[in-house]
């Protein structure tokens, strides 16, 4: 699996030290499944911020240009990362999200059909987990309207594909949003586009019609 999009340098540095919320936390648990690239990131992540607090243990300032190191240091590939566990029930389904999914497949969840070829998944979380998890499918030749966030978002691809203004993404590939992002994307696969998606806030849509229909369509 070819992994083009990655998460982003805050988001890796949020996951590492433990900050990501649940809804978050598994899109990137669940992408890193997949990334090796992204796994490498994390473990120096987690070093670093190791270091940093051994040093403030000891009472020693952190200087402005470590800390710009630090997150320099995580454009730079770390080399051999372990392969990724191969999920053991469902192919494009990770091993962590097979589990919150109660060990059933894409194919037999109970999808709520919102509109004309797109349906949700609701992804039950903890009563006390901030934002929301779900899995959305898209079918062929459909686009979501225009739109931006109204926080942070992830989307992982699971399974087809979709394009916007920052290219094409597969299976793998994860599209790490914040609130000053407007993009629209297309599926442009032959089956439907299935993401993983965790959000802070509802989805901000642009068109008039689009804004009728979002209570109703639940992004």
């Amino acid at each position: 699996m070819k992994i083009s999009h990655h998460l982003d340098d805050a988001t890796i540095l949020a996951y590492a030290a433990g900050t990501l919320g649940h809804a978050h936390g598994m899109v990137v648990a669940s992408h890193l499944a997949y990334c090796a690239e992204c796994r490498a990131s994390v473990r120096e992540a987690e070093v670093i911020g190791g270091e940093i607090l051994e040093l403030e243990g000891q009472s020693v300032a952190v200087s402005d240009m470590c800390r710009a190191a630090t997150l320099a240091s995580l454009d730079a590939v770390a080399p051999a990362a372990p392969r990724p566990k191969t999920p053991k029930t469902f192919s494009d389904v990770p091993e962590i999200l097979t589990s919150a999914l109660g060990g059933q497949s894409l194919d037999s969840l109970n999808w709520k059909k919102k509109a004309p070829g797109v349906a949700v998944f609701d992804i039950p979380m903890p009563n006390n987990a901030r934002g929301k998890l779900m899995l959305l499918s898209i079918g062929p030749g459909k686009s979501m309207p225009e739109h931006s966030h109204g926080g942070e978002e992830l989307t992982l691809i699971l399974r087809g594909s979709y394009s916007d203004k920052f290219g094409r993404f597969m299976p793998g590939d994860v599209a790490d949003l914040d609130e000053e992002v407007e993009h629209q994307p297309v599926v442009d696969s032959i089956e439907p586009c299935i993401c993983l998606v965790a959000i802070e806030a509802p989805t901000k849509f642009k068109s008039f019609w689009a804004k009728v229909a979002q209570p109703f369509v639940g992004i």
